[in-house]
Formats: structure tokens, C-alpha cells, sequence
């Protein structure tokens, strides 16, 4: 019976190994090619699985476990997207700059989490982070917040929804604009920022949302075969956004950084395509334990992030476990 058992649970464990050898191929393949890509999203659980199969096989001292050893260590790069071990944090200098990125869910105006006073409670904790340059998404115009320590702002609400993305700064915005996507409240806006000598170009992301809840009780069973296709579908999106971002960001000769709410893991076709701008993720050079910014029931996700130019030292990262919206906002130190 105990021989049975273990050929069942190796067959699973082979299958499991093979979807995660697969994820691996995702970010180099374009979601409109592959029609498989919402398997990235799954990508923290994989490893989880592969991770608990090794241990499993390592306690019957069963060599069946060097399947699941190989194929993470094929996939460290994965590791450490997914979880650092300890992060870092270096004296600030007189040169660096503090970046804060924020889905803010419109500051909870049809009460989803009953507290009465999230705009003030995200107003306290932008003052407190003191963030030279804060980049809201979801933003929703209200009287209950207060940002009036930035002198600077460009906000765009885009197809005139009521919903729209905001870049607050200290330091002078000289240009700015919005890639203006068709028929989607989501977006990209950007702002020439003037930091003491030099000009940085900062983009504001939002790109293409799922429609999936952060609470998995809401997933009823239609929703449930519904739910690929959607995926599949904004997946297809989000790359025709990204392709339109990068054709902007090659107009411009200015130092780019890339933040906000990509509406997607660092394991999706998307980011690596950034990455590959040469950008590098603050979280990666900085961050500690999961780096979860996005409230979901199953396992964390990281979707929300801050890139920066690779030649940037990153002297610190923190995203912060406040219930304010069903993310949380994300913060680093940087010297360019």
C-alpha cells in the first residue's frame, strides 16, 4: 500500500514539477502566443508544492526528490522574486530620493472595510513616509485627504471614469503626459521630474485589471470557468500596454523609473519585457520576506512594484501591511 501511495504522490509531484519548468518559459513568451500565461500567476504556489514534495521525499530518504531539487534550482532567479530572506537599508545621502507607490482603491468610498476614516489614515501615512515623489492609483477625488506637502502634482483620469492615476512630487514636474489607453479606466502617465540637476521621467502604471477579488469566497462557480479566459484575455491587454510603453520610453533620452500596480506577478511575460529595459526591481536589491502587495486569500502576491535604472543603488525597500485598500503601498530609498 505504502509503494502504491508513493507512486501516486510521485506522479503528482512530476506534474506539479512540470508546471513549474513550464512557468519558467512564461516571461519570454508573449501572452498572445501562448494561451497558457495566467499559469505565471500561479508561480509562488509551484514553488511552495515543488518545496514541500523535496521535504517530503528527503524525510523517506527517497531519491525521488532530486526531481524537485532540479527543477528549483533551475528556477533560483524565481526564489528570490518570491521571498528574500533579509533586506537592506543603508544611511540616506544628501543625493538620494524616496519613492512611494500606492493603489489606493479610491480611499474605500463605498465602505468595504469599515473604518470611516481611510482617506485620513492614507494621508498620515504618505506624510509620515515624507516620499520625495508618490504615485497614486485608483485615486478618487474627496475633500478627506490631505497631500498638500507635494507643491507638484499631475493627475489624469483617463476616458473621464471617475477613478485616475496621480504623480505627486517635491521637486518640479516640467512635462507630462498619458499614453491615454482606449476604452479602460487603466493607464500609464508619466512627468518629467527636475531633481536638483537632472531630469527623471517617472511612469505612473495601472495596467489592465483581472476582476479578481482579493477574498476567494466571492468565487462562485460561474465566475470560477469564467475566470481563464478573463485572465488570458487582460493578460493579452496588458502586453499591447506594455508594448506601448516601452515605444514611449525609447523617445525619451531622460533616466526612467517605472512604478505602480502592474496588475501582475515577476514571473509574467510583462515584467520581464521591463526588466529587460534595463530596469532592475527595488524589492529584488532591497526587500525582505514576501514583499506581498496585494491582499489575496491563497498565497502572496507581489503585483505592485518600483523599477528603477540598473545603474541605481537601492539603499532600502518596505512595503507596509496596512488595511487601507486591498493593496498595500510599497516604498524605496534610492541614489541615482
Amino acid at each position: 500500500m505504502g509503494r502504491l501511495m508513493n507512486k501516486i504522490v510521485f506522479l503528482i509531484n512530476s506534474l506539479v514539477a512540470f508546471a513549474l519548468l513550464l512557468s519558467y518559459i512564461l516571461p519570454h513568451v508573449a501572452p498572445k502566443t501562448f494561451p497558457l500565461s495566467v499559469l505565471s500567476l500561479t508561480v509562488p504556489v509551484l514553488i511552495l508544492l515543488n518545496l514541500v514534495f523535496f521535504m517530503y521525499w528527503v524525510i523517506l530518504l527517497n531519491k525521488r526528490g532530486v526531481l524537485s531539487l532540479i527543477i528549483l534550482l533551475l528556477g533560483v532567479s524565481h526564489l528570490s522574486s518570491l521571498y528574500r530572506l533579509s533586506g537592506s537599508s543603508s544611511t540616506p545621502t544628501k543625493d538620494s530620493i524616496t519613492l512611494l507607490s500606492y493603489n489606493v482603491r479610491s480611499f474605500d468610498r463605498f465602505d468595504w472595510i469599515k473604518s470611516g476614516t481611510i482617506p485620513q489614515d492614507i494621508s498620515k501615512l504618505v506624510l509620515e513616509q515624507e516620499a520625495d515623489i508618490f504615485c497614486a492609483q485608483e485615486y478618487f477625488n474627496t475633500n478627506k485627504t490631505d497631500f498638500s506637502q507635494y507643491p507638484y502634482q499631475y493627475e489624469d483620469f483617463n476616458n473621464n471614469w471617475e477613478l485616475g492615476l496621480v504623480i505627486f512630487s517635491k521637486f518640479p514636474i516640467i512635462n507630462k503626459g498619458s499614453l491615454g489607453f482606449k476604452k479602460t479606466a487603466n493607464n500609464i502617465i508619466f512627468a518629467d521630474i527636475l531633481i536638483k540637476k537632472d531630469t527623471i521621467r517617472i511612469y505612473n502604471l495601472h495596467l489592465q485589471s483581472h476582476g479578481i477579488s482579493s477574498n476567494t469566497d466571492r468565487f462562485d462557480e460561474a465566475d470560477s470557468q469564467k475566470l481563464l479566459k478573463r485572465v488570458q484575455v487582460s493578460f493579452e491587454t496588458q502586453q499591447e500596454q506594455v508594448e506601448m510603453l516601452i515605444a514611449h520610453m525609447k523617445k525619451s533620452s531622460f533616466k526612467k523609473i517605472v512604478m505602480g500596480d502592474f496588475n501582475n506577478t515577476a514571473y509574467s511575460y510583462i515584467y520581464n519585457q521591463l526588466i529587460s529595459e534595463g530596469l532592475i526591481d527595488t524589492f529584488k536589491e532591497a526587500g525582505s520576506g514576501f514583499g506581498k502587495t496585494f491582499e489575496f486569500d491563497l498565497f502572496p502576491l507581489r503585483i505592485d512594484f518600483i523599477l528603477v535604472p540598473e545603474d541605481t543603488e537601492v539603499l532600502a525597500f518596505k512595503n507596509f501591511e496596512v488595511h487601507y485598500s486591498d493593496h498595500y503601498p510599497i516604498f524605496t530609498r534610492i541614489e541615482l
